[in-house]
């Protein structure tokens, strides 16, 4: 038997950072973001020796155990054996899995927290487990934040869960899930005038989380204000984007740019402001990073006629163009019967 997966990576437009905690346990934080046609792969098939074999493309690496093994966290495909450890997959007789994802860890997309969405689902479906989105969602989050202590917020592993455009609430005790009803030709329109671009550099998100919850927690009034206001322009922007008030949510894209840069020092960098200023000058009504900042992707609203003009401009530059669509799937597992 085998079971493949497949999680949808997400690019957030305002509210990233009030999903961090301790943020959401005090003032409540809330995230506009929405899936695209990029994703986190994995596959498992059913073994019958007692061994377990983990493969990550990405990584390179290999790791093989028995179903007996501790499988020790040392660094090594850390994410796998937490997983295989919090759904108990280990108590089998064994099973092969493979990982790939569309985007590096460090990009920005959510890629790290997509995979272990797609883990627990292979799980799910190897353990015949009836977990909702909401439980995959926080299956994923414990295994990523809790177990492991990879800072970070809540966002991510429930856009892989849930896909599509949602406006997602977070508070001391729950998170809500709102789906957006968004009519395909607005859709069409966004994905005309969005341009997604990769800065040419990964990095870890770790040290800028953590520089931006010790901000919080002193309360340093720049932090607060900037978390505040990055909440207020994801209901700023949820409104305009229902309202089909496109130019307003590129305008406000930029606003919730300007919010994050007050987090922290270390979430932009002398490229990064060089290539924004330049999108804005070639016609971008505005932009920010896609994740935690320092690397990766960013993401630009440009009126269409001015789009192929900030693409040219943001490649003499070095930074890397690239295309996608909505994707309004989350978390996807179905099985194949091998001839």
């Amino acid at each position: 038997m085998i079971i493949r997966a497949k999680a949808p990576l997400r690019i957030s437009f305002a509210g990233g950072g009030t999903d961090v905690a301790p943020y959401p346990e005090v003032e409540g934080g809330c995230v506009l973001n929405a899936t695209i046609d990029c994703y986190a792969w994995g596959s498992l098939r059913s073994r019958e020796d007692r061994q377990i074999h983990v493969e990550s493309a990405d990584l390179g690496i290999s790791l093989s155990y028995t179903v007996e093994s501790e499988m020790p966290l040392d660094g090594r495909l850390d994410l796998v054996k937490a997983a295989i450890r919090k759904l108990n997959a280990h108590n089998s007789d064994g099973f092969d899995v493979f990982l790939h994802s569309d985007a590096p860890p460090g990009s920005g997309l959510g890629s790290s927290s997509a995979l272990v969405v797609g883990l627990v689902g292979l799980f799910r479906e190897f353990k015949n487990l009836p977990l909702t989105e909401y439980e995959v969602a926080d299956l994923a989050y414990f295994v990523e934040r809790k177990e492991l202590g990879i800072q970070g917020g809540l966002q991510d592993q429930y856009a892989a869960s849930f896909g599509g455009f949602n406006f997602i609430e977070f508070y001391k005790d729950r998170v809500i899930v709102n789906p957006l009803r968004i009519r395909q030709d607005l859709l069409n329109e966004l994905e005309h005038n969005l341009l997604l671009c990769y800065t040419g550099t990964t990095r870890r998100s770790d040290h800028i989380i953590e520089d931006q919850t010790q901000r919080f927690e002193k309360q340093e009034e720049k932090t607060v204000a900037g978390l505040r206001q990055q909440k207020q322009l994801a209901i700023d922007m949820k409104n305009a984007l229902l309202q089909r008030r496109l130019n307003d949510f590129g305008s406000l894209l930029h606003l919730a740019w300007q919010a994050k840069k007050d987090f922290s020092p270390r979430i932009s960098n002398d490229f990064i402001d060089e290539i924004y200023e330049q999108a804005l000058k070639q016609g971008a009504l505005g932009g920010k990073i896609t994740g935690a900042g320092g690397g990766g992707f960013m993401l630009f609203y440009c009126r269409f006629e001015h789009k192929h003009r900030v693409a040219e401009a943001l490649k003499r530059m070095g930074a890397i163009p690239t295309e996608f669509a909505f994707e309004p799937m989350g978390l996807q597992t179905w099985r194949v019967h091998e001839d």
